[in-house]
């Protein structure tokens, strides 16, 4: 592959993870499948009312607690939890053999060789463009390093705002659960001496909201939000991994002593030999 399409091949590539998939298919195929096996009755386990209670409260605490913009870009990232994470610890190793070509080109046409190589080849990833135009930008290494640890950090903290507002609605909704449970109880308290069919319906309310406001916490807001954090960390690991690279190209370091300082960053199997 030539130098061009090297640095092309940085884009982002989304698939379907079919770990996820299956592990959200069966857990709750396990809860169906309970159900199914205990009960005739199926209907009993639906409660509109509980329901309103749990994920109306949730969503409206979310809303009440965070800005929109974030609130609904939590709940896109219940979707993404299904797709598999762009960057990974096995994909470093590609990230490197670009900082490779990266430091061929420089040795052999300088800086601004490999600016008019970057322009041509029109890089998406927003971290590489702003790393490259860190390089070409005449720093010295300790101002690259300070600027791109500073940009690597912040996309993490901005990134994972996601994850921190799934994690407050898994907290709130098992709370909300215990106000349907409330509501439930005080509705069959006061059927006690009326309706006896309303004492049925209060208790149902009250038990199946707290199901509810478990399941949604367990099962809907907690997995996205872990997957969301494991997805960044990696993002940021790999940007320090280029951060590293591109300290080291406008130090004007040997490809092989870059290629050596690069593999500490990679598992022993993945590491890139001398070339």
């Amino acid at each position: 592959m030539n130098e061009k399409s090297q640095i092309s091949s940085l884009r982002t590539d989304f698939q379907i993870s079919y770990a996820s998939i299956t592990g959200a298919v069966f857990g709750f195929a396990l809860i169906i499948g309970a159900i199914l096996m205990g009960s005739r009755n199926y209907l009993s386990f639906l409660s509109i009312e509980g329901f309103m209670i749990v994920v109306g409260g949730t969503l409206a605490v979310a809303f009440m607690s965070y800005q929109a913009n974030y609130v609904i870009e939590a709940l896109k990232g219940i979707g993404l939890m299904f797709r598999k994470a762009a960057v990974t610890h096995e994909n470093l190793h590609r990230d490197m053999i670009n900082i490779l070509d990266w430091a061929r080109i420089v040795r052999s046409r300088g800086l601004r060789g490999l600016e008019a190589e970057v322009q041509d080849a029109g890089i998406k990833d927003p971290f590489v463009r702003y790393s490259l135009d860190m390089v070409v930008s005449n720093y010295t290494p300790e101002e690259v390093r300070a600027m791109m640890e500073t940009a690597a950090d912040a996309f993490y903290e901005r990134d994972t705002t996601a994850a921190r507002v799934l994690m407050s609605m898994a907290s709130h909704a098992p709370a909300f659960g215990m106000v349907g449970t409330l509501v439930g109880m005080v509705i069959m308290m006061g059927n006690f001496k009326g309706d006896i069919a309303g004492i049925g319906t209060g208790l149902s309310v009250s038990l199946l909201a707290t199901l509810y406001g478990v399941v949604t916490a367990r099962m809907v807001y907690m997995p996205p939000a872990a997957k969301i954090l494991q997805k960044q960390e990696d993002l940021r690991f790999r940007n320090y991994l280029i951060t590293e690279g591109m300290v080291l190209l406008v130090d004007n370091r040997s490809h092989h002593y870059i290629q050596d300082r690069l593999n500490s960053f990679l598992k022993p199997g993945l590491q890139q030999k001398t070339l």
